[in-house]
């Protein structure tokens, strides 16, 4: 069968139709849309890259906006994986692998799985025989793999900037048994800047420029380089310690956000756990933050975060008495010093409340 890449007028009919499926919870919808779409001869990439990740992309963003809930978001990335699925077994696209091997795996702790996969689908149907290796792959089960399996290359994705440090691990591992590593994902930047600071062999914003530059090739690595090497500012020991106190970061700040915070007096159970879950989000991008030596992605984050509270109708406020304890807690730590004042900064620009408010931060 022949294929064809629609316009882009037809390309935005087919991510309405697919929206509607996955907004109502109609997996069998979803995959009519898609199979569909085969079947009238559209090629199977565009389906993956420029209906599926378009319309999921969205649903992000409605997620921050508060027009949908945690549980629609998780279902429709459910969904988006069955159809994915579905559109890989479809007759049409099936592709004999003729190239080289690439591995495609997610870092530890990382979950956001759908950018990993449509890569894999993307180099799969370009003739690649690609191992997927799904999300959350600790480091040494990825080097297991490439002693076993060889590579020439490892795409390695990561969504979550928190999971930097440990994309950091599994980049000079991979590199350190001579495969090079091609890193994606919204964790390293949307310029890469991250990826090339931890030392990747390659970077690439999205799945069509990730298999140009793998067909390209990548470079082996020259062995011997250490996560030191990278960021020499780590010798401070400032991460090491913010991270080692993590759990009592926390409880110090939710003892005090009472006080510094009266509206938390009023928190149900349910509001309690979410404020001390954004809590330790706030230290873990601090932590992230000292590990990169990169401002912005913490002063990011609280602007970020700042406004998925201000849409759920929580002011941004809630986040300085945050800083404030941090910020006594760890007066000793220069370079953390002076991130939180550049953070409290950020938050200045968030008008105050105009009464009384009741929100919590989850």
């Amino acid at each position: 069968m022949s294929t064809h890449t629609l316009a882009a007028p037809g390309m935005r009919g087919l991510q309405d139709r697919l929206w509607s499926a996955v907004t109502d919870r109609d997996e069998h919808a979803a995959a009519s849309v898609v199979l569909t779409a085969l079947d009238d001869g559209v090629d199977a990439e565009s389906v993956l890259l420029d209906v599926i990740a378009p319309v999921q992309a969205r649903v992000g963003t409605e997620w921050a906006a508060n027009r949908l809930s945690v549980a629609q978001e998780h279902a429709a990335s459910a969904i988006a994986e069955r159809v994915i699925a579905a559109l890989a077994h479809h007759p049409v696209v099936r592709t004999a692998p003729r190239l080289g091997r690439v591995t495609v795996a997610c870092v530890d702790q990382e979950w956001h799985v759908l950018p990993a996969r449509l890569l894999a689908e993307v180099l799969t149907l370009r003739g690649w025989r690609v191992d997927f290796l799904g999300a959350q792959v600790p480091t040494p089960h990825l080097i297991g793999h490439l002693h076993s399996n060889g590579a020439d290359v490892v795409a390695l994705s990561s969504s979550i900037p928190t999971r930097l440090p440990t994309a950091h691990a599994a980049i000079t591992a991979c590199q350190a048994v001579g495969v090079p590593v091609l890193a994606g994902g919204a964790a390293f930047g949307p310029d890469g800047r991250h990826a090339r600071r931890l030392g990747a062999d390659a970077w690439e914003p999205d799945a069509r420029s990730a298999a140009r530059r793998i067909a390209d090739g990548i470079a082996v690595p020259a062995a011997g380089r250490q996560q030191i090497d990278d960021l020499p500012h780590l010798g401070d020991q400032e991460y090491t310690l913010v991270v080692r106190s993590r759990p009592q970061l926390v409880r110090e700040v939710l003892a005090q956000l009472e006080t510094r915070f009266p509206a938390s007096a009023a928190y149900t159970e349910e509001q309690r756990e979410h404020t001390a879950q954004d809590v330790a989000h706030v230290v873990d991008h601090l932590g992230v933050a000292l590990y990169m030596g990169d401002d912005e992605l913490f002063t990011d984050f609280l602007a970020w975060t700042a406004g998925i509270l201000e849409a759920r109708r929580v002011p941004a406020a809630s986040l300085r008495p945050v800083l404030d304890v941090l910020g006594a807690e760890l007066k000793d730590f220069p370079r953390t010093t002076r991130l939180l004042g550049r953070a409290r900064t950020v938050l200045d620009a968030f008008p105050a409340p105009a009464g009384p408010t009741t929100g919590a931060f989850g």
